[in-house]
Formats: C-alpha cells, structure tokens, sequence
C-alpha cells in the first residue's frame, strides 16, 4: 500500500509541475520503494538495537535492527535502519511508524536508499587548477 501512496505522490506531483519531474526521481523512488530495509530517523538517545528492533517486530520479521553509534563517543547518532524479511512487512511498518511517538521523539520512517560509492578526490577535481598533468 506504502507503494502505491508513494507511486500516486510522485503522480500528482509530474502533473502539478506540469511534466517536469525526472525520470531519475521517480526510477530511484521505486528502486527504493522495493527494499525491504527501513531507515529510522529521530530515534531517542536511549535506543539501542534491542530497543529498536522490539519497537518494529509488531509488523513482521525482523532480520536486524541497528542503531547507528558514533565513533568517537560511542553514543547514538539518533538514528538507525531496519531489516524485514519481506518488502510487505516494511512497508506496513513505513505506513504504521512513520511520524509516531517513539520513547518520547517522533521518528521518522522511509525506505533505506543505497550508499553511492565514495568518489575520490582526483574523480571530483581534476583540471580544476588548471594545472597540466
């Protein structure tokens, strides 16, 4: 159902904007629509990854649940991602969690999109300087 909302948003927002929606925008919003892993956004300082996947196995499988911690602290980021055994069960916990009230903060739910690969340095600035290499 989360995918169809979202297939319908993307609908009306081409024709308010009379066509002018890239094909890209729409192609990665149903890449990331057929995922079966939530991202978590807002999410309490307290959470950790028991917390986390208690919260969310109302609505299926969990495969893994993981608060993001910080490096140097070691404290949550305050937020975290969710793994489903089943695209159906992540979004029915998208439609159910999104915007609810999690240990006191109102979290935010959307599907995971895929890290891009690092670019390097060099890929971002060669010939910016000018200089003949």
């Amino acid at each position: 159902m989360a995918f169809f909302n979202k297939l319908g948003s993307l609908a009306r927002q081409s024709i308010s904007q009379k066509g002018q929606v890239p094909m890209v925008s729409m192609l990665n919003s149903i890449r990331c629509m057929s995922s079966s892993k939530l991202f978590i956004g807002g999410l309490p300082w307290s959470t950790d990854d028991q917390t986390l996947k208690d919260a969310f196995s109302g609505f299926g499988e969990v495969t893994e649940a993981r608060v993001i911690m910080d490096r140097e602290t070691g404290r949550s980021r305050g937020f975290g991602f969710v793994h489903y055994d089943s695209v159906e069960n992540a979004s029915e916990a998208l439609s159910a969690m999104d915007g609810q009230n999690l240990g006191g903060r109102t979290v935010r739910v959307s599907f995971a999109e895929e890290r891009r690969p690092p670019q390097s340095y060099n890929d971002n600035h060669q010939g910016s300087r000018g200089f003949d290499n």
